[in-house]
């Protein structure tokens, strides 16, 4: 006949390893345990070693990590009336395990569905050009915003990337011919105003040439030097004003003096 201790002995044996994995749990550097004693909130505990009274306590294991959300494509219309799909990345951490946990249901989905609501809210009140070409501070403008309406939930929204910003066929055309168009006002302001610097400068130097009449002479003689070097078989010999300028006072006083016939 077998004693009775030694029957016993097993079933206290499993009893006891049994409570022990209901009641002891080991917690990494970067998880921490809320502990509910009788469904009433208890405390934060962890990490290491962590000790619960079994049927009595329970806890909820949280990761205290940065974690990484991809925000879906989104269609967002701009203030201009521009259609387009933005997506976007979200990077948050717990920092308060207890608010985590009894603050919200699921405290990842709800900070998905948040990031979503909040990306096609802040990018609406932009326009395609600022979305373009500030995509720095409208993400900056997300992260805020975000990091204050899940503070209370004891998360920390530590930064939002806007990855794409994706236009439709029609729209990326009209950009196209925009652009051009606006190279197109670039170009001939450029040439006018060197039409404009190109006639200033002839005027300059007019001012100079007839206020010094050997500056003249001598702009004659580079003249003749320049068609006599282009072996021309017509020359034509420039006449200079102050010679002819007699003549045509003598021809202006003969014409001007009375008939006395």
């Amino acid at each position: 006949m077998i004693p009775l201790w030694q029957s016993v002995t097993p079933i206290v044996i499993f009893g006891v390893l049994f409570v022990a994995a209901l009641s002891v749990r080991i917690l990494r550097e970067y998880e921490r345990a809320v502990v509910f004693t009788l469904g009433r909130f208890d405390h934060v505990k962890g990490p290491g070693l962590v000790l619960l009274i079994p049927l009595i306590q329970q806890m909820v294991r949280v990761d205290l990590r940065i974690q990484v959300i991809e925000i879906p494509s989104q269609d967002v219309i701009s203030r201009d009336n521009v259609s387009m799909k933005v997506d976007a990345v979200l990077y948050f951490n717990v920092i308060n395990p207890e608010h985590a946990i009894i603050q919200v249901q699921d405290y990842l989905p709800a900070t998905n569905m948040l990031a979503q609501t909040t990306l096609r809210a802040v990018l609406g009140q932009h326009d395609l050009d600022e979305m373009l070409s500030e995509r720095k501070k409208l993400s900056t403008d997300v992260q805020a915003i975000l990091d204050a309406q899940t503070e209370t939930w004891g998360i920390k929204v530590s930064n939002v990337e806007i990855r794409t910003v994706e236009l439709t066929e029609n729209m990326v055309r009209a950009i196209a011919k925009q652009a051009e168009a606006e190279r197109d006002r670039r170009a001939k302001v450029i040439h006018a105003q060197a039409e404009f610097q190109a006639s200033q400068t002839l005027v300059d130097a007019a001012t100079i040439l007839s206020s010094i009449p050997a500056a003249m002479q001598l702009r004659y003689l580079q003249t003749l030097t320049e068609i006599g070097a282009e072996q021309n078989s017509t020359v034509v010999f420039p006449m200079p004003i102050d010679i002819v300028k007699p003549f045509l006072s003598l021809l202006e006083t003969a014409a001007n003096k009375p008939d006395v016939s």
